[in-house]
C-alpha cells in the first residue's frame, strides 16, 4: 500500500509505478514533497523525472551529517520543473565511505554541485567527470562540513606540512 502522500500527488504515483522499489519515504517537507529514494537507483530516476515527469532543472544538491547515526550521510537533490511550477527533493541516505552514481550525465548542473558536496563532506560520486575539490585547497586535508571535523581544523590543514 502507498503512503497517502504519494497517492496524492500525481509525480510520486508516476514514480512508483515505474520504479516501484524506489520510494523508501514520502512525506511532505516545508510544503514540498520530499521523497527519500534508493541510491542505486537515483540516476534512472532522475533521468525519468527530467524526461517525463518535466524536472528540468536540478537546483542543487547537497550534503547532510548525521553523525553518529547510521547511515551516517544524505545526499539530497532540490528540482524544478518550470512548466508545471512544481519542487521536488530527492533525498538518498548512504553509509560512511559508500559512493552514490553522478547524475551530471542527467543534468550538467551537477558538475559543480556534486564537486562542493564531494569536497566538503567527502562524499564521493561515481562516474563524475572530473571530481576534484572546489571550495578547499587542492591539497588540503579532510571535509570541513563534516561533524566530526576538528573545530578549529587540523593542526596541520595542508598535506605538505604533516
Amino acid at each position: 500500500m502507498l503512503p497517502e502522500v504519494v497517492e496524492q500527488n500525481p509525480t510520486a504515483v508516476a514514480i512508483h509505478q515505474q520504479f516501484p522499489e524506489a520510494i523508501k519515504k514520502a512525506e511532505i517537507a516545508t510544503g514540498e514533497l520530499q521523497l527519500t529514494v534508493a541510491a542505486e537507483q537515483i540516476v534512472p530516476l532522475c533521468r525519468f523525472l527530467k524526461e517525463s515527469a518535466g524536472f528540468n532543472r536540478l537546483s542543487g544538491i547537497t550534503g547532510v551529517d548525521w553523525w553518529p547515526q547510521a547511515p551516517r550521510f544524505e545526499v539530497v537533490y532540490f528540482l524544478h520543473s518550470l512548466q508545471n511550477n512544481a519542487r521536488l527533493r530527492l533525498v538518498v541516505r548512504l553509509a560512511e565511505n559508500e559512493e552514490i552514481d553522478s547524475v551530471f550525465h542527467v543534468w550538467r548542473s551537477a558538475n559543480w554541485y556534486e564537486r562542493e558536496v564531494f569536497d566538503l563532506f567527502g562524499i564521493p560520486f561515481r562516474n563524475h567527470p572530473s571530481l576534484d575539490r572546489i571550495m578547499m585547497p587542492v591539497d588540503w586535508v579532510g571535509h570541513p562540513l563534516r561533524k566530526d571535523y576538528p573545530t578549529h581544523g587540523h593542526k596541520y590543514s595542508y598535506r605538505d606540512e604533516e
